[in-house]
């Protein structure tokens, strides 16, 4: 019996990370116990700001990892057994998703002293939660998914409940906590099936061996599906994200808007790519009709939102169409697209979140649209982040958003163009029509911060360091992505999504 052929350095960044996860409850009791550091009594605070940035150095090692990667020849850790790959998809989601959790954790510290939740289980939930992020869109393999899928969503479950001193707060866990065990049941029953008709887990054989007339395996490919559709909010099956995301603490729905929905997008990229091929025709109806839909729902309800996290909320569930929409394309030129898209949204998303962060004050979140009113006048910076979010999401030239979905409506118009697909072009008219429909509620809230007089109270916050570090990465991000995206989509464009060339060379 020969050792198996493993490649750690395929591996190398979701080691890195898991190691940051075991470490970080012992340096929590470590911090605990110290009273004093160069003659400075530990308070809190400061043990707090150790905690994020010692979990800022952790991912940012994995993500200095992961651009090493980006230009390398795919890998795959156990060349017998391909159930983990690492290709310019991988690494360039594995980046977004770094990304987005290296910020959130930068500006953890003080919003998480605020709220006096300042606790270092935070940043262990948070880092075995970009493990499992990490490990679900390298997966090739069902079973390995579900790990990851599983690996991502229970630490979110706990961040989401995490001020236990808060009843919306912790309905906010139960809601995610039920809703995902379904989600996870009816995906694992859908693996189940898809075992039980090919007899085999990795997605490159299922594609290889799957039979359009067999029953079992369509009702299974239709339940994995579903699965996947809960955890990137698409309608119907979205209703969770906003009592979720207004329940939870604002930078883990900013977290669960942005990171969470990257890797949904990573997996169920790989399930339509490897696995999925031989019924396209047969899911383009349904994915025509729930990218509407998604788009449709999401912009009408945001506009009646009075909360921001519920508006944001829905806006990501539109933003969740506009994505299904590349995705439906099926080209080379439309997953690039998307994959700039989640780029951009992260940013644009997390400053969103952020502003809303720096705003809670002595344990209460300033969460009302109505509670920006004056904010130009008071912390003209924050207003300014929040523009240019507001802004980018809404796809106004000169910011990513816009080039983001540029890119996806001119993929949809040239596949419509070379198909002579009349459904095609209809799906790019509606989402234009919907991108302007978004403009009534995302141009609101600079209406207000700059047209209305602040309400009777105390004025907001100052950004601390940290958290203006990350606002001003945000908005600078969207800007520059909106001004020179030209040599980021060029790379895109070369990262090979739609072929697996080289799974199958490690296949046995």
């Amino acid at each position: 019996m020969t050792a198996p052929d493993l490649d750690l350095g395929a591996v190398a960044p979701l080691c890195v990370v898991a190691v940051g996860a075991a470490l970080m409850p012992l340096l929590d009791v470590l911090l605990g116990r110290t009273k004093t550091f160069l003659s400075r009594p530990v308070t809190a605070a400061w043990a707090g700001t150790v905690m994020s940035l010692a979990t800022t150095g952790v991912l940012s090692i994995a993500l200095v990892m992961c651009f090493d990667a980006a230009g390398a020849a795919p890998r795959t850790f156990n060349r017998d057994h391909p159930m983990i790959l690492m290709d310019g998809m991988t690494s360039f989601l594995n980046i977004v998703i770094l990304i987005g959790s290296l910020l959130t954790a930068l500006a953890s510290g003080k919003f998480l002293a605020d709220l006096a939740i300042n606790r270092g289980e935070y940043y262990a939930l948070l880092l075995a939660a970009v493990l499992g992020m990490m490990l679900l869109v390298a997966s090739t393999n069902l079973m390995m998914l579900f790990v990851g899928l599983e690996l991502m969503s229970i630490p979110i479950y706990a961040m989401a409940g995490f001020r236990r001193d808060s009843l919306r707060s912790n309905e906010s866990a139960l809601k995610y906590f039920l809703v995902g065990s379904f989600a996870s049941g009816i995906l694992l029953y859908g693996t189940a099936l898809i075992y039980g008709a090919t007899g085999t887990l990795s997605l490159l054989e299922i594609g290889a061996r799957f039979d359009v007339d067999d029953p079992v395996l369509l009702i299974g490919s239709g339940l994995l599906l579903v699965g996947l559709a809960f955890k990137i909010a698409t309608v119907p099956f979205h209703q969770w994200a906003p009592d979720v995301y207004e329940g939870a603490p604002t930078l883990v729905s900013g977290l669960m808007a942005t990171t969470v929905k990257v890797a949904a997008f990573g997996a169920l990229l790989r399930v339509f790519q490897m696995a999925f091929g031989p019924i396209d025709d047969l899911l383009y109806p349904a994915l025509w009709v729930m990218a509407v839909l998604t788009m449709t729902v999401g912009n009408v309800m945001a506009i009646i939102q009075q909360n921001t996290k519920r508006m944001l909320a829905y806006s990501s569930v539109a933003h969740t169409g506009y994505l299904l929409v590349g995705i439906l394309v099926g080209t080379q030129v439309g997953i690039s697209a998307v994959l700039f898209y989640l780029l951009a949204y992260t940013f644009m998303t997390l400053g969103a979140f952020g502003v809303v962060a720096v705003l809670a004050h002595a344990g209460r979140e300033r969460e009302r649209i109505a509670d920006l009113a004056g904010l130009a006048n008071s912390r003209i910076f924050l207003a300014a982040v929040m523009t240019i979010c507001m802004v980018s999401l809404a796809g106004i030239p000169g910011t990513a958003g816009f080039m983001g979905k540029f890119y996806i409506f001119r993929a949809v118009v040239e596949q419509a163009i070379a198909t002579e697909s009349s459904s095609l072009l209809w799906l790019a008219v509606i989402g234009v029509l919907n991108s302007a429909i978004s403009l009534v509620y995302y141009l609101r809230v600079p209406m207000v911060m700059f047209m209305r007089e602040p309400e009777p109270g105390p004025e907001p916050d100052r950004s601390g360091t940290f958290e203006g570090l990350v606002l001003a990465v945000c908005a600078a991000a969207v800007i520059l992505l909106g001004i020179w995206p030209e040599d980021l989509n060029l790379i895109l464009t070369r990262v090979d999504v739609l072929h697996w060339a080289s799974v199958a060379s490690a296949s046995p």
